[in-house]
C-alpha cells in the first residue's frame, strides 16, 4: 500500500512546499501529492518539477466539484506535466483533455459536495461509479471513505475495491491514525493520502514536525500494522 504526502493543509496546498521538500528529499518519498487550490500554476509546475526530480509520482487532486474548476485543474494538470490527476466527476470531459498526455486519471466516485469536501451516496452508487470508470478508460479511483456521511467508510472502499478490478484504488482524506491504515490496507487498497494529518502532528504521539510524523506512517507500513505497539 502507497503513501501518498500530500503537501496540503485545509484541503489547500501549503505556500512553502519547494522549502518542504527540500527538507524531506532524505525519507524516500515516491508519491507525492497537490491540490488545485492554494498556491498559482506557475507554483505548482515548480512543485511538479522538483517532485519529479526526487524521482517520485506526483499528483494533482481537484478540490472543487463544479464541472468547470474540474476541468480548469484537468487542463493544468496536463500543462504542468502531473502524473496522475485524482478527483472530480466530470470524466468523459477530463479524460479528453488528458488523452495522450500520459497523465493517469483518478475520479471520485460517489456524490462529492462542499470545501472540505464531503462524500455522500452508498456502497452501490460507489460501486456503479467504479465500474463506469474503468469502463472509459481511468486507472481507477479516488475514494474520499472518511469524509463520507451516508455510509459507514470501509463499506465503501469494500465496493470500490470489488467494481475497480485490477484498478486502482486511491483513499483520501481525513486519514489520521494508524488503525485507518491497518484497515485500508485489509480492505485492499492500493494507496493513500495523508495531508492536513501530518501538519497536526497526528502519527507520532509526542513527537513534533513533519519528517516524524512520515517516519511513523512508513514505520507503520514496513511492518505489521496491526502488531504496531500505540496504534490509535
Amino acid at each position: 500500500m502507497d503513501f501518498i504526502f500530500m503537501l496540503t493543509r485545509a484541503d489547500e496546498t501549503v505556500e512553502n512546499g519547494l522549502q518542504l521538500l527540500d527538507s524531506l528529499d532524505g525519507l524516500g518519498l515516491r508519491h507525492i501529492g497537490l491540490k488545485d487550490v492554494g498556491v498559482d500554476r506557475v507554483a505548482l509546475r515548480d512543485l511538479c518539477e522538483r517532485i519529479a526530480a526526487m524521482g517520485a509520482i506526483s499528483y494533482l487532486e481537484v478540490v472543487s466539484t463544479g464541472t468547470d474548476s474540474c476541468l480548469a485543474a484537468a487542463r493544468t494538470a496536463a500543462e504542468i506535466g502531473v502524473d496522475r490527476l485524482l478527483g472530480g466527476t466530470a470524466v468523459d470531459s477530463t479524460l479528453e483533455i488528458l488523452r495522450e498526455t500520459g497523465t493517469e486519471y483518478y475520479p471520485f466516485p460517489g456524490f462529492p459536495a462542499g470545501h472540505p469536501t464531503d462524500l455522500r451516496g452508498s456502497g452501490a452508487d460507489v460501486a456503479e461509479h467504479c465500474a463506469a470508470f474503468m469502463a472509459k478508460g481511468c486507472a481507477g479511483a479516488d475514494l474520499l471513505a472518511y469524509r463520507a456521511t451516508e455510509a459507514d467508510p470501509l463499506d465503501l472502499v469494500r465496493a470500490a475495491r470489488t467494481a475497480l478490478g485490477a484498478g486502482f484504488l486511491i483513499v483520501a482524506g481525513s486519514i489520521s491514525s494508524k488503525t485507518q491504515l491497518a484497515d485500508l490496507r485489509r480492505a485492499g487498497v492500493d494507496a493513500f493520502t495523508v495531508g492536513t494529518a501530518i501538519f497536526d502532528n497526528a502519527f507520532a504521539a509526542g513527537e513534533t514536525g513533519i519528517a516524524s510524523q512520515i517516519h511513523a506512517i512508513q514505520t507503520a507500513l514496513e511492518a505489521d500494522i496491526e502488531s504496531v505497539p500505540g496504534a490509535t
